[in-house]
């Protein structure tokens, strides 16, 4: 597994996760979460009831803002540029979140593998901008270097909670479990990529293992971070493996996250593997792809008018995206030049590494947001961390909202004075055709 830097949440469990509706009574709480991530910083503000029940939020996404320029990890050589680069989005945030919110609005960062990589210059960094954090009204919590595995789980629990797989609000006004199978979870970013699946199957590895509690199910997961294979990082890794085929005496002066074949399938210890011998279980079930993900999927079927509906037919929209001249790929203003390169790369990783297969492939779902809220660690994190929030002024749950339940209310009277009415119009029917006799 990655290395863990700084001490990462751990994953408390949920007692009440679903969607309510929009005009669910009382006034609204707020959390801030910014994803720091290897090439960009993204932050995301939630809201739920502050009436909520069980100490846990319902939580939906109210506002986002992203970050100008690189993410805090380019940062390496300029600290307090990093903690600068925020103060645009923060500055958003105190105008989006109500100020009587601000001092009980819990803001936190989370860090991912760009800061991972960076190592010791990353404390620098990590302390400037928990000042930065620290200088605004909001209560901040935390400021973290999120392990692999943690940010494996997070997406994971945010898909399933969007899709509404661990509880939903019903019809009839109660809480449910609708008896959905949980889906498996693929990140992709600058600097590593996540794979987050629930599994039967005994994990060799207890590194790649997490067992959660949500909602009074048992969840048994299998998840596993490769560092340095985000796309940024893969790019570096394609051209310093060209570098050191090309100049073999230049190998030794390869930093460490280059110095090796970009995917290695040999030297497995385990029954199976994905690559570079890591236990991997059998696939399960379906998949979201998410963050690089979304984007590659949305490049090659633009350039290509064809889906990733099979290893075949991957391996052939990707063929002809590298056949495109640069003012081919260029013409399409969101496509840059290495999408060739990326897309060759995201194909090996699904079908080689990860080893989707004819049958599986096509249960990937490509998606950069659901339910309305983008897809990504972030909002696992904030479900988690709204557990630690106390709740304000609890009350007895209602299955339904004042609204809904005045609207239901008023149509049971009118049915039953139709009811009423249509009895007595039968009874004096009745007694008029009696009297005729």
């Amino acid at each position: 597994m990655d290395e863990v830097m700084g001490q990462s949440p751990s994953i408390r469990p949920p007692a009440l996760i679903s969607s309510l509706p929009e005009d669910t009574p009382g006034p609204n709480a707020y959390g801030i979460v910014l994803d720091a991530g290897s090439s960009h910083t993204s932050m995301y503000i939630y809201k739920w009831p502050a009436d909520k029940q069980n100490n846990t939020g319902i939580v939906t996404q109210h506002d986002e803002c992203h970050v100008e320029g690189g993410g805090i990890s380019s940062y390496a050589d300029n600290p307090s540029g990093a903690a600068k680069s925020l103060e645009k989005c923060l500055e958003q945030a105190l105008t989006n979140i109500p100020k009587f919110r601000h001092h009980q609005t819990p803001l936190c960062l989370g860090a991912t593998a760009g800061m991972r990589l960076l190592r010791l210059v990353s404390q620098r960094v990590m302390k400037e901008v928990e000042n930065k954090l620290q200088s605004y009204p909001f209560k901040f919590k935390e400021s973290i270097i999120l392990s692999g595995q943690a940010e494996g789980v997070f997406g994971w629990v945010t898909v399933n909670y969007l899709l509404e797989n661990f509880v939903k609000y019903g019809f009839v006004g109660h809480w449910m479990n609708p008896g959905r199978e949980t889906i498996g979870a693929l990140d992709l970013g600058g600097a590593s990529t996540q794979i987050t699946f629930e599994t039967s199957e005994k994990v060799e590895n207890e590194n790649n293992t997490m067992e959660l509690k949500l909602f009074g199910e048992t969840y048994r997961l299998y998840t596993q971070s490769f560092l340095c294979y985000g796309q940024d990082q893969y790019l570096r890794k394609l051209l310093a493996h060209l570098i050191k085929v090309q100049f073999n005496k230049l190998k030794d002066q390869i930093p460490v996250c280059y110095n090796d074949s970009i995917f290695s399938f040999e030297n497995c210890k385990y029954s199976k593997c994905s690559f570079n011998g890591v236990f991997q279980p059998s696939l399960r079930g379906r998949f979201m792809a998410f963050s690089a993900f979304y984007f590659t999927h949305k490049y090659i079927s633009t350039l290509t008018n064809m889906d990733m509906t099979s290893p075949n037919r991957t391996e052939e929209a990707v063929r002809r995206v590298c056949s495109m001249s640069i003012s081919e790929v260029l013409s399409i203003k969101t496509l840059r030049r290495n999408v060739c390169a990326v897309s060759n790369f995201v194909q090996v990783l699904l079908t080689q590494g990860y080893h989707f297969n004819e049958v599986s492939l096509p249960s990937i779902s490509f998606e950069k947001k659901a339910g309305g809220a983008s897809v990504g660690w972030a909002l696992g994190y904030m479900l988690n961390l709204t557990n630690l929030v106390p709740a304000e002024n609890p009350v007895a749950m209602k299955t339904l909202p004042i609204g809904p339940w005045k609207g239901i209310l008023f149509l049971s009277i009118i049915l039953i004075f139709f009811a009423l009415g249509y009895l007595l119009f039968v009874y004096r029917k009745t007694k008029s055709n009696e009297g005729m006799l």
